[in-house]
């Protein structure tokens, strides 16, 4: 049977050369290269996604008012005197 301090010692010695293999090197170069390729795609965050969302909904309920009030004036100008 295998000791613990032993099997501790082994898990140990492979962690580090886990750390220390190329595959560690490969992706870490390969979230690199994706942060450069995101980065020239002029992509844009969820939070600031959600925001200009909220100001097109405040700018339309805004445009919807304003078409409304136009409408009213329109048929108080059309609307015959008497």
């Amino acid at each position: 049977m295998l000791n613990p301090k032993m099997l501790e010692e082994l898990s140990s010695r492979f962690s580090e050369l886990i750390a220390a293999s190329p595959a560690r090197d490969l992706e870490k170069n390969a979230k690199a290269m994706a942060g450069a390729v995101f980065s020239r795609l002029d992509l844009v965050t969820r939070e600031e996604f959600d925001i200009q969302k909220e100001v097109l909904a405040r700018t339309r309920a805004h445009l919807e008012a304003l078409e409304a009030r136009v409408a009213e004036l329109e048929r108080a100008l059309s609307a015959p005197e008497g």
